[in-house]
């Protein structure tokens, strides 16, 4: 009887081990974290903000919209844009995704930037920041390079810095607040240096406060253009009594990503000439 039940309680042992060592095996055949990410270059202005934010409403349209003037921004996934249909929708500015990191261009930039232009928008480019590939300095010398640069046309706005949650990997790219800050300083100063204008800044509070611990240092000069899918912009970052630009959503009409200018034509027109 003894040696029944001994053989009995191997057998369920090597059942349990064998169910074991199939789950483990299961487990190595699934994909990775790592191989779910966005591939390298994907990123494009907004991609966290329902993700860690959420969405909620939309502006007040009518006369609480006079001053405010309709604007896009794109990347490389949107393609060729319909630059006249949003032109007729009342769209007077447009952002291009230049460049992400100093590994990408966006394959569709000429259309996009120059499209907007040629149907008598005011363009800018933004640069997608990946602060834990390479220095700020590097990352700003790439964008001028590419597509980022600034001239006095009067059409031509400044620069973007694109700094938001990591599609990639940790939100604030491994940083410390002290060292996120000085990474934005070293790109912020060589593009000013490299085209003398002071780039926008494009953030979200969250993503700000979280991950620079919403330094405040940045606002007397560099034009604050804010992340919020909501009716209103909620709260800034520290030191930005108002924002210059709002993303407001991206659920827009032919191009999802719609933007409010907080002033009216001639104040866009007033940062193109700088």
């Amino acid at each position: 009887m003894s040696v029944h039940r001994s053989g009995t309680a191997r057998v369920r042992r090597l059942t349990a081990a064998g169910t074991l060592l199939a789950a483990f095996s299961l487990l190595l055949t699934l994909p990775s974290a790592a191989a779910t990410a966005p591939a390298r270059g994907s990123a494009h202005m907004g991609m966290g903000v329902v993700q860690h934010d959420g969405r909620g409403g939309t502006p007040a349209g009518g006369n609480a919209a006079v001053a405010q003037t309709e604007g896009v921004d794109v990347a490389g996934y949107q393609g060729s844009v319909a630059w006249s249909t949003l032109w007729s929708g009342g769209v007077r500015w447009a952002y291009a995704k230049a460049t992400e990191g100093t590994y990408y261009t966006n394959p569709s930039f000429a259309q996009q930037y120059n499209g907007s232009y040629n149907v008598g928008m005011i363009r800018g480019a933004y640069h997608f920041a990946t602060p834990d590939t390479t220095s700020g300095a590097a990352q700003a010398n790439y964008f001028v390079d590419h597509g980022g640069g600034w001239s006095r046309d009067g059409r031509t706005l400044p620069g973007t810095l694109d700094i938001e949650w990591n599609p990639y990997g940790a939100a604030c790219y491994g940083k410390t607040a002290s060292a996120m800050v000085s990474w934005i300083a070293d790109f912020l100063n060589t593009y000013k240096a490299r085209t003398g204008r002071d780039a926008v800044i494009y953030t979200a509070t969250s993503w700000w406060t979280d991950c620079t611990g919403n330094y405040g240092g940045f606002a007397a000069n560099n034009p604050l253009w804010i992340a919020r899918y909501a009716s209103d912009p909620g709260t800034l970052p520290a030191g930005w009594g108002f924002y210059t630009m709002w993303q407001y959503t991206s659920s827009g009409p032919t191009v999802g990503d719609h933007d409010k200018f907080n002033g009216a034509l001639d104040r866009v027109q007033a940062l193109a000439n700088g």
